[in-house]
């Protein structure tokens, strides 16, 4: 009995060292565990929020008539480039009723004026011939005549301005011919031919016979979120790139920012702004959709390291690294940081572009290398 239990402990015994030596060679066959390490390295780094957006044109008139009728004639269409007064359209008028016979009511009622006084006249004339009354008379008779000729006249021209929109002696002024305010290149001739138009008055806007603007003077027109409008301010630059330009990056200055946000889709969103600078070589369409970075800091050629390198001192906050003293030994080295831009950070002092950075993730040497 004695002789069985002290085999049984030996077996144990023996498993057990087995067991061990097993778990130590193991242990001595995995691979050791080394840390990467990265130097300092000069980057240009700049720190920018950004704002989605199109290019519109600084100023951009629309051409209304002031007159209702229907278009005749068209001369320009989008792309010309026309000066103040060139003409633009033509217009048939289509005269109200009501006015025409208002029109007409008032020259039957300056005829009988006239009549009237044309008879008085020539009375007056017949009577200073005699030598009945003094000439004093006879010419407030002829003023008071040329009154009534001068009012028929003006009701005549009323009549036809009614009916044709235009009167003989002011064919070049005639509400009917459209001509442009401002000199610059029709963006867009929204009316046709035989289209009926409306007149621009204090109760209706009118329909627009054509949109004109100078396409020298271009602004960026976009909108930021409300976590990106406390870091901006006016005059920093814009770099603008355009969706539809590739490979080209437009200046510009940031030169508006509106007081007051709009709600779209849940967020706060406030308009901004943006003069570009003249571009000689390139030409940018109206309307193109455009981001614009808006630069708010820079730094060129600083000593940057990977942002994912830096830890923080869990009571204090301060930023570190951990730098090689030896092979694979490391010291923790209290760093000074600068901007950032989302991946690399300036590093204003504590560290030299010598020394060697370790990378925080642990890398285990591969045995076999494919």
């Amino acid at each position: 009995m004695k002789k069985s239990v002290t085999i049984i402990i030996l077996l144990l015994i023996v498993i057990v060292f087995g067991g061990s030596m097993y778990y130590l060679y193991q242990k001595n066959a995995e691979n050791p565990v080394v840390y990467e390490t990265e130097k300092l390295s000069k980057q240009n780094i700049v720190k920018k929020a950004v704002a989605t957006g199109s290019i519109l044109p600084l100023e951009e008139v629309l051409i209304k008539p002031n007159i209702s009728g229907v278009i005749e004639e068209i001369y320009v269409e989008g792309g010309d480039y026309v000066k103040s007064g060139d003409l633009l359209a033509k217009i048939k008028v289509v005269p109200n009723l009501n006015a025409l016979i208002d029109a007409r009511n008032a020259i039957d009622e300056v005829r009988i004026n006239l009549d009237d006084q044309k008879r008085n006249y020539d009375r007056q004339l017949s009577l200073f011939e005699k030598g009945v009354i003094p000439k004093a008379d006879l010419e407030r008779a002829e003023v008071t005549f040329d009154q009534a000729k001068q009012s028929y006249r003006a009701a005549n021209k009323r009549y036809d301005i009614v009916k044709t929109g235009t009167t003989s002696g002011f064919r070049n002024a005639a509400n009917t011919l459209i001509r442009s305010t401002v000199s610059g290149m029709v963006l867009d001739v929204p009316v046709e031919k035989g289209n009926q138009i409306i007149e621009s008055n204090n109760f209706n806007e009118g329909t627009t016979i054509a949109a004109i603007a100078d396409v020298e003077k271009m602004i960026f027109e976009g909108k930021v979120d409300e976590s990106e409008v406390g870091k901006i301010k006016e005059n920093l630059p814009l770099e603008i790139t355009v969706g539809a330009i590739e490979d080209k990056v437009f200046d510009a200055v940031l030169d508006y920012i509106a007081p007051k946000g709009v709600e779209e889709n849940g967020a706060i969103q406030f308009e901004i702004k943006g003069t570009l600078k003249k571009q000689d070589t390139v030409f940018i369409r109206a309307g193109l959709s455009a981001n614009a970075s808006i630069i708010l800091a820079r730094a060129d050629g600083v000593l940057a390291l990977k942002e994912a390198l830096v830890q923080f001192d869990d009571e204090t906050k301060k930023p570190y690294v951990e730098i090689e003293t030896s092979e694979q030994q490391f010291e923790r080295k209290d760093i000074e940081l600068g901007i950032s831009d989302g991946i690399f950070v300036e590093v204003k002092s504590g560290l030299n572009q010598e020394d060697n950075i370790k990378v925080w993730n642990a890398i285990e040497e591969e045995e076999d290398s494919n």
